[in-house]
């Protein structure tokens, strides 16, 4: 087994009903910050061209697409490593190109959601979607016939 096998097993052997709690509310707050971003895409749009001249729109499409669909995911337990791992970049630059530059300090709250955020996502990605879950679901109650 690789390290990610045993990260994975681990996570699957080791899960307790209220991190589950957690995992759907995580999904649901992005899913609600994906809506927020097509509702004023202005704000997104004015920051993204300060940091990438070409390819904001992509970035913004993007991001929102990732929120609306990985927090539907995320909340379901459904395909959930892969949902945290689309959603990964846009909180690395969320965190390192975006909130640092408004800097580090008690004030600017987003960074500190962003940061809270990206560390609940590496947790996710490493322990997987636990027993409140459309994987488990699946995994226990649908037989493969071959």
């Amino acid at each position: 087994m690789n390290l990610v096998q045993k990260a994975e097993h681990w996570g699957d052997t080791h899960h307790t009903m209220w991190l589950d709690v957690i995992r759907i509310a995580l999904g649901v707050f992005i899913f609600i910050k994906g809506i927020s971003f097509i509702g004023d895409t202005g704000p997104l749009q004015e920051l993204m061209g300060a940091h990438f001249k070409y390819v904001p729109v992509f970035i913004i499409h993007y991001v929102a697409f990732a929120h609306l669909v990985g927090g539907i995911l995320i909340a379901c337990g459904l395909v959930t490593r892969m949902a945290v791992a689309f959603q990964l970049p846009v909180l690395f630059g969320a965190v390192f190109f975006v909130n640092i530059t408004h800097g580090f300090d008690a004030i600017n709250s987003e960074l500190w959601l962003s940061i809270l955020v990206l560390f609940l996502l590496i947790f996710y990605f490493i322990y997987g979607s636990g027993p409140l879950s459309v994987d488990e679901y699946m995994k226990t109650h649908i037989k493969h016939e071959t």
